[in-house]
C-alpha cells in the first residue's frame, strides 16, 4: 500500500496538513485518536469517511516522516 493514495496536503485545507482524499479529516487527528486507545471500529463508526485502509495509510505515513 502507498499512503499517497490515501492522504496528501492542500493549503486551503485544514491549514495544509495532511489530510485523507475525499475528507476533511486531519491524519494528525487519527493518530491522536488511534495514540488515545480508539479501536478502528469506534473510528470507523464515528468517522464514516475513514475506513481501515485509511488507518493502515495513516501508520505507514507516520513511519515515514
Amino acid at each position: 500500500m502507498d499512503w499517497r493514495d490515501y492522504i496528501y496536503t492542500n493549503p486551503d485545507i485544514g491549514f495544509g496538513k495532511p489530510i485523507f482524499r475525499g475528507t476533511r479529516i486531519k491524519v494528525e487527528f487519527v493518530l491522536n485518536l488511534l495514540e488515545a486507545g480508539w479501536t478502528q471500529e469506534e473510528i470507523e463508526e464515528s468517522y464514516p469517511g475513514i475506513a481501515g485502509s485509511h488507518l493502515q495509510a495513516a501508520k505507514l505515513f507516520a513511519a515515514s516522516v
